[in-house]
């Protein structure tokens, strides 16, 4: 690999982990700057895969604070997710690699939609948390304990495990739908919803990758060069990004997103 190509590997994921931190979508940067760089679009996808999973892992990580008294929740949604991200994966490698190619634009296109409209699922799950908790009269002290599931119903674990097979196939905003799904069947505050969004998006990133790493052709210089670059990043945006405006970042992501189907269109 050049030595330009590394840099600027490196730097993507340095974007896409501080992305990642703020606003999400990372992978709406490194995967098409692996892309533009000439590596195949199936290499591209597993070996980003594998990079970022130590970003996911600490996502997760850093939210489990939220998950007190969600483990027979989490046992259910995490088997399905899994299963998910096993058979999402296992897609990925049976079909050929000119299948993944055929679909990559339309799939750029619809993480760039996710990404630009993730404001407003978050907004409509935060309204929904409103609504479904209980008024609590002025002279009461709100409860301590956490809210319950709303609904453990086929559908909840059927929507987790679509999520994890996009999320083993390909990924982008896997977290989007996800909050959709939990917001409408999970009780508790953005936070505990988001907790549970990102173990499910991690588990889906682990074992897809892992299966990635036992029978797939994994570029581990760019796998590491990624590693390296969201960690380092995702420890910049959880420190500065905050103070940052959302928007032209989101901005970003989207633009890339479309430039990169368009490129992939043309190519």
């Amino acid at each position: 690999m050049a030595l330009l190509d590394a840099a600027l590997i490196l730097l993507a994921a340095v974007g896409a982990g501080a992305m990642n931190a703020v606003v999400g979508a990372g992978t709406l940067i490194t995967f098409p700057t692996l892309l533009a760089l000439g590596f195949p679009p199936v290499v591209a996808n597993v070996s980003n895969t594998v990079g970022l999973v130590p970003g996911s892992v600490a996502g997760a990580y850093a939210y489990r604070a939220t998950l007190s008294g969600r483990a027979p929740l989490l046992r259910r949604l995490v088997v399905v997710s899994g299963i998910g991200g096993v058979l999402g994966g296992a897609l990925l490698l049976a079909l050929p690699p000119g299948a993944f190619e055929l679909v990559v634009p339309p799939l750029l296109v619809l993480s760039g939609v996710l990404a630009a409209i993730q404001p407003r699922v978050a907004a409509w799950v935060v309204r929904r948390r409103a609504a479904a908790a209980p008024a609590i009269p002025a002279a009461e002290s709100p409860p301590t304990a956490t809210p319950a599931l709303l609904h453990v119903s086929p559908l909840l674990l059927a929507g987790v495990a679509a999520t994890g097979v996009y999320g083993g196939y390909f990924g982008a905003a896997q977290g989007v739908i996800l909050l959709a799904i939990l917001g409408v069947f999970v009780g508790g505050a953005m936070n505990d919803v988001n907790g549970i969004k990102n173990v499910l998006a991690g588990v889906a990133n682990l074992v897809s990758a892992a299966l990635f790493i036992a029978i797939a052709d994994v570029d581990w210089s760019v796998a590491g060069l990624v590693a390296v670059g969201a960690t380092i990043g995702g420890g910049l945006g959880g420190r500065y990004g905050r103070r940052l405006h959302p928007g032209p970042l989101r901005a970003l992501v989207v633009t890339v997103a479309f430039v990169a189907a368009g490129w992939q269109l043309a190519t």
